[in-house]
């Protein structure tokens, strides 16, 4: 009796009339009241599809052979060229600051991803600007003075942050 009811009822409730397309949303298992919106898919450009965009793409990400180069010389433990912390160090970028001079304060060595940390007192404030060596803005990066005695006793110089006159006797070539 029930069933009858209920499927006599049925054409005439809103829910009936509607045509909105059911959206498969996956459980979330952790918790029944969460509700996963299903992820916007829009389909690749015409061009990627056939191919055509792969060769631009590559070659705006990869790093030049120059600068593959300069990667290998500055940033390999086994170079007798490598950058060291407490070394002064000059970056040249594309984009404004266009080159910033600093002391070197680490390298985080993570292959493609390697960064260094350089730190400089510009109109007496402490400026430190972390930069992504294999990032498409940096241009060049050249070694003006080599640290104190050939290298420091720290891998990590963030001691320098509290201490201006250290940082003013890396800069004066003092130990």
């Amino acid at each position: 009796m029930l069933n009858v009811w209920r499927t006599a009822v049925r054409p005439m409730s809103t829910a009936a009339r509607t045509k909105a397309p059911k959206v498969e949303v996956p459980d979330y298992p952790f918790s029944k009241t969460a509700i996963i919106p299903p992820v916007p898919s829009s389909p690749p450009p015409k061009p990627l599809l056939q191919g055509k965009g792969l060769m631009q793409h590559l070659n705006k990400t990869l790093a030049t052979p120059e600068k593959q180069e300069m990667f290998r010389t500055l940033f390999n433990r086994h170079s007798q060229n490598q950058i060291r912390p407490g070394s002064i160090i000059q970056l040249t970028l594309e984009h404004a600051p266009t080159t910033f001079t600093g002391v070197l304060l680490s390298i985080r060595r993570r292959g493609l991803d390697t960064s260094i940390i350089l730190r400089n007192i510009i109109q007496r404030t402490g400026v430190e600007m972390q930069f992504f060596v294999n990032s498409p803005h940096v241009k060049d990066i050249k070694v003006l003075q080599k640290p104190p005695g050939g290298r420091m006793r720290r891998a990590k110089l963030f001691y320098l942050r509290d201490s201006p006159e250290k940082m003013s006797m890396i800069a004066g070539g003092r130990k």
